[in-house]
């Protein structure tokens, strides 16, 4: 059973900042072809918007595992969930953060969610998840550690 599903869409803002994909495209080919320079500015940046949407990962959580991109942890293997938020949320990116984690991120998505992995065969010691609801997902994480709904 699915507890928790949520997926890391850009930001407004994001698909902002790439539209300046479309001046530079046209200060470049306009001078060439002015045809030519409007069809890339718009090719490059549809291209820009599909690889964003294209490549936003899912976070789920079902009563057996957790899901963030690619990467899937049983829920067994999954310690107690911390939310972090605002400043705390920046140093867990920041100077808190190990190495070795797995890290599923997005810098237009500010608050975090830490999974401590217990399987001492696993080289990451925790996940690092971006989430518009940080304390949901803790809170799906710990109902499916407990034992589901």
């Amino acid at each position: 059973m699915q507890l928790y599903r949520e997926r890391l869409w850009p930001s407004a803002w994001v698909f902002l900042s790439t539209a300046l994909v479309i001046p530079a495209s046209l200060l470049v080919f306009l001078p060439i072809n002015p045809t030519a320079g409007v069809w890339t500015a718009i090719v490059l940046y549809a291209g820009c918007a599909v690889a964003l949407i294209a490549t936003s990962p899912v976070i789920q959580v079902t009563d057996a595992q957790i899901t963030a991109g690619r990467a899937r942890l049983p829920v067994g293997l999954a310690g107690i969930p911390e939310a972090f938020e605002k400043q705390e949320a920046t140093l867990e990116r920041g100077q808190r953060l190990d190495a070795r984690a797995w890290l599923v991120i997005r810098g237009w998505v500010s608050p975090v969610v830490k999974i401590p992995v217990t399987d001492p065969a696993d080289p990451a010691p925790y996940w690092l998840v971006s989430t518009r609801r940080p304390a949901r997902l803790a809170d799906a994480i710990e109902r499916a550690r407990s034992g589901g709904a």
